[in-house]
């Protein structure tokens, strides 16, 4: 990467805490500009508060004036976020401004008052400085193999400071007579590329453009050299493909054969079990196939393949899955079972192949075959909304139970903690579902197939006659699904099933919204589950956290409201990937329908009025307050908390929260 990262401070240790200068800039016109030394010490916000100043791009009195404001909203606000939004200062002339005076402040600090990083972040990449994997590296390399940042927005950032045009090596369209005076030996040796020739020389895009001998090995080949930035990746895709024109000039390169395909395949779905994905996107690009892995609920990119396989890897994942393989413009589904020969692992895969305008997307869903399921009370729910749940919905003779939220939500996976609960030598359980995700002793559970006749519908009749205590539909589709868990609830049956909706009320207004009589709907629904899974704090680089005016503006709390909470942060580490998260933990929504609640489904009232009689007399906590109890006791953060979960009212007080659901232990 640039040079330009190797001017942060040599020592390790982070910058102090960010508490904003109480006036940095009164006699800013006077003092003598800061020493090396001093500069080091410097926040990021006094330093480009210097630089401001001294362009006479802000006055000192609205510099004080922004410095008192942002005191107030925390050190993960910039500051010139703060002078943007108070009109003090314009984008283009902070631009402008770093570009001119960039040599005078650290890159590190740039991208933090940019925004594109954290202080907290930049001092976990300054502490990194200090382990023998790191040292020697520049701060722009720490911060891209943390993962920090990436290596566009790196070399945008220097491109403003260091005023070097961005580019993005396309091999097809460069001068072929440049690529005729170098090798490509040459390209990789300079990580350089010619481009174009230009009025003022030959563009050439240096992975390094402040490199002097890069810079004096192109001018010896051109003459005249402009230099330009661009990602070590693309200079070196455009390297390969130079090579790969000379060598295989009068040759079609050999298709990929069946066996390198297949172990292609086989790679990438060991290294999806390895990591813990609960999906795989492989993705086709303009110029690579894109793979990336959904762990923890995000999606992180894990490696690049050559364009060309892409047909071949989609044909076998095709047969595989039993797909149409000649079939390339519709959209399909499949699925199989793959068994790891080397580690025993077994996994159940649902492909789904997408057509897009440059190939088909395929996503894999990695259901793994666990020998052990869920046990529902280790499933996160607190545990006085546990015993509710227990006593008055999984201990009634009849009645539906419904888990309910969105894809990806973990509502299979607690449907199956319920069955487990159940699960006794005095229970008959009977299961029809689309497939079945986990296999469990002591039950019958059916794989709804459309293609051999085996529909919902002719299950349902056929489990029916199967003398069941409780009945298990994987999902509730449509209004015919909806129909046969109420009618078997009426029939004496204890029914459950997911459903996907936003939260606990949402779910009796959607069965409302299918047709099913209101009278119907309250007197069978004993319990509605709602859930979501937020990423958990990971324990190895977690930190104390005070929540700032702007998160409690954002929640509605004040600073009494947080009484009690003990907040935490992951600051970033190997064990999670330095992403500050690890795991994730579950923040449910329980709703016992009470006669009140009844009521207002029969009289069709509004979801803000079932919702109100709901927190009043039905004891219901919503998921936002259950998720915000959690960051309280540091399982989760207050971002993920604001991100993932519906904001519906204003939450009661922490003290009020956990007097209602319980402390988890996490």
């Amino acid at each position: 990467m640039p040079r330009q990262a190797s001017q942060e401070p040599q020592a390790a240790q982070p910058p102090a805490p960010k508490s904003v200068p109480s006036d940095p800039v009164q006699s800013e016109s006077v003092d003598p500009p800061p020493t090396a030394a001093q500069q080091n010490t410097l926040s990021s916000s006094e330093q480009v508060a210097r630089l401001l100043l001294e362009a006479a791009v802000v006055t000192p009195k609205q510099m004080q004036h922004a410095n008192r404001v942002r005191n107030k909203l925390g050190e993960d606000y910039p500051l010139t976020r703060v002078l943007t939004e108070l009109k003090y200062l314009d984008p283009a002339q902070l631009r402008s401004t770093l570009r001119e005076q960039g040599a005078h402040i650290h890159l590190g600090d740039v991208m933090v008052e940019l925004g594109y990083l954290r202080p907290r972040d930049l001092r976990a990449a300054l502490e990194a400085q200090s382990e023998p994997d790191y040292q020697g590296k520049r701060l722009g390399e720490i911060l891209l193999d943390m993962g920090l940042i990436t290596e566009q927005r790196l070399i945008e950032v220097l491109a403003d400071q260091l005023d070097f045009v961005v580019e993005t090596p396309n091999f097809t369209q460069i001068d072929p007579e440049l690529l005729k005076l170098v090798s490509p030996d040459w390209c990789r040796r300079l990580c350089a590329i010619p481009l174009r020739r230009e009025a003022d020389g030959v563009l050439v895009a240096f992975a390094d453009p402040l490199d002097s001998s890069g810079r004096h090995g192109a001018e010896a080949a051109f003459g005249r050299v402009v230099p330009a930035i661009a990602i070590s990746r693309a200079i070196t895709e455009a390297i390969n493909a130079f090579e790969a024109s000379r060598t295989h000039a009068k040759q079609r390169k050999s298709p990929a054969s069946e066996s390198d395909v297949t172990r292609q395949v086989d790679s990438l779905i060991i290294s999806a079990l390895e990591k813990g994905a609960s999906d795989m996107h492989i993705e086709p690009l303009r110029h690579v196939l894109r793979v990336r892995f959904r762990i923890d609920g995000v999606l992180m990119q894990v490696r690049e393949i050559d364009r060309e396989l892409a047909p071949a890897i989609a044909s076998r994942l095709k047969v595989l899955a039993k797909a149409d393989i000649a079939e390339r413009r519709r959209h399909q589904d499949g699925g199989f079972r793959f068994d790891d020969p080397v580690s025993g692992r077994r996994c159940d895969i649902r492909a789904s192949f997408y057509a897009t305008v440059f190939g088909e997307k395929v996503v894999l869903r990695l259901l793994s075959r666990k020998a052990e399921l869920l046990d529902i009370n280790q499933s996160g729910i607190a545990p006085r909304m546990l015993e509710r749940f227990i006593d008055h919905a999984l201990e009634l003779p009849s009645g539906v139970i419904l888990v309910t939220g969105p894809t990806g939500s973990g509502k299979t996976t607690t449907l199956y903690g319920c069955v487990n609960q159940l699960n006794d030598m005095e229970t008959s359980i009977a299961t029809a579902e689309d497939p079945v995700e986990y296999v469990i002793d002591g039950i019958a559970q059916c794989n709804v197939n459309a293609k051999i006749n085996l529909t919902f519908a002719e299950t349902l009749r056929a489990l029916m006659r199967q003398d069941p205590d409780v009945i298990v539909l994987g999902e509730i589709r449509d209004k015919f699904s909806a129909e046969s868990a109420i009618q078997a609830a009426l029939t004496g049956h204890k029914v459950l099933s997911t459903f996907h909706t936003e939260d606990s009320i949402g779910a009796l207004l959607r069965l409302m919204n299918m047709e099913i009589e209101t009278f119907l709907i309250a007197s069978t629904v004993s319990a509605v589950l709602a859930q979501r899974l937020l990423r958990k704090v990971c324990d190895h680089c977690a930190e104390r956290y005070q929540p700032t005016p702007h998160d409690l503006q954002r929640i509605g709390w004040t600073q009494s409201d947080l009484a009690g909470g003990e907040f935490l942060l992951g600051r970033g580490c190997r064990n999670c990937h330095f992403t500050g998260y690890a795991g994730r933990v579950g923040v449910f929504e329980l709703l016992l329908p009470n006669d009140a609640l009844r009521d207002a489904v029969l009289n069709r009232q509004s979801s803000a009025q079932m919702r109100r009689i709901s927190v009043e007399s039905a004891g219901l906590v919503s998921l936002m307050e259950d998720g915000l109890a959690k960051a309280a006791q540091g399982l989760t953060t207050i971002k993920e908390v604001l991100g993932k979960l519906p904001r519906v009212g204003r939450p009661r007080s922490y003290r009020e929260i956990l007097a209602m659901v319980g402390a988890v232990n996490g």
